[in-house]
């Protein structure tokens, strides 16, 4: 069987230019890699992920932190897993999951060093994050599946939370609703700083105040009894709401079941927009949930073509990427009680076939 040294003696280049060839640490010119590949079939040789691991003390496994496993892989979550592990079986990698929280940057870094992966994915960002950080410091590979505070120079695939909740509210105010409030995240990942709840926040009341409305916010423990206590305070607050946007899977069943315990009716009465989620989460309820739905499974594919980008030299450039979340019909949105909606059926806040149309 042919080793990695037959192959540099064959290509007459040094075992570490094989090395470098096959798993891209260091640049090799474009001559000297078709003498590799050439000596490669000739002999045979098919590199295996412990050979390339050995010679390069890198790896081919891609790590995709994900500190949140006690809460296990909801639907867009699992969308963007599956996506991503596809996409590097295809270019060659394997994904594998590691559970650390955002407080364990140095052993992630460690790991990294050991040549167990050779680029990581990082989940549930935080404005300020020290994972980043620690990578960005030890010149280690990775690439955000979301953004911190600041973003220059730090590689990143994320949702465009701005022109989502923008898209929310449009859509919500093209039939005829004015009274809109926000179901956020918990409190405690707004303590943490964790993006999205932020980012989301921020959008929304950009996008009322914009139109003159008045945002009204709660934040939601993920939990269907956070979900009820977090409907219980909007009523409270602003008895006169049509409409809810809420960006919190597991709360919005809380919110539901809140609402038909008071027999307030949805869509006729409330209208429900889950965003930043699934159409198969929405589908869960009754009626199914009108969605934004999260580009889980494009931003899986696109954050490991740009980790590998990073990873591998030989491979060209891709940019960073904000993808908005695209609007899904179920049966939770309605027209507001007593208004007359736009009647076009081409953007984001008109209505839309699937949604309860006026009669």
């Amino acid at each position: 069987m042919a080793t990695m040294q037959d192959v540099a003696r064959r290509a007459q280049v040094s075992l570490s230019t094989v090395s470098y060839a096959l798993s891209g640490t260091r640049p090799v010119s474009a001559d000297t890699r078709r003498r590799i590949e050439e000596a490669m079939a000739e002999l045979g040789y098919q590199p295996n992920a412990m050979a390339r691991g050995l010679a390069s003390r890198r790896s081919n496994v891609l790590a995709l932190i994900y500190p949140a496993m006690e809460r296990g892989l909801g639907g867009t979550v699992a969308e963007f897993v599956d996506a991503a592990a596809v996409t590097a079986r295809e270019n060659g990698y394997h994904l594998v999951l590691w559970p650390f929280r955002t407080t364990q940057a140095p052993e992630i870094r460690d790991l990294v060093r050991q040549g167990m992966a050779a680029g990581v994915l990082l989940m549930e960002v935080a404005l300020d994050d020290a994972r980043v950080d620690t990578l960005q410091e030890a010149g280690i590979p990775y690439t955000m599946i979301g953004r911190t505070r600041d973003v220059e120079g730090r590689p990143s695939v994320d949702i465009d939370f701005e022109q989502t909740t923008e898209d929310a509210v449009a859509h919500l105010v093209g039939l005829g609703h004015r009274r809109i409030g926000f179901v956020n995240h918990s409190l405690a990942s707004r303590e943490s700083g964790y993006a999205p709840t932020f980012r989301a926040q921020e959008g929304y009341e950009a996008a009322m105040r914009s139109r003159g409305l008045a945002p009204v916010v709660v934040h939601s423990d993920e939990s269907p009894r956070g979900g009820r206590a977090a409907a219980a305070e909007l009523l409270e607050r602003d008895p006169e709401l049509t409409a809810l946007v809420t960006m919190n899977e597991i709360a919005t069943f809380g919110v539901m079941v809140e609402l038909q315990s008071r027999r307030i009716d949805v869509p006729s009465q409330m209208s429900i927009l889950s965003i930043v989620t699934s159409p198969g989460v929405g589908e869960m309820t009754n009626p199914p949930l009108t969605t934004l739905h999260a580009p889980g499974a494009e931003l899986g594919r696109l954050g490991v073509l740009k980790l590998l980008s990073l990873v591998d030299a030989g491979r060209p450039a891709t940019p960073d990427v904000l993808i908005p979340c695209a609007l899904e019909p179920g049966g939770s949105v309605a027209p507001a009680p007593g208004a007359t909606p736009r009647t076009h059926r081409d953007g984001p806040g008109s209505a839309v076939d699937g949604d309860t149309a006026s009669s």
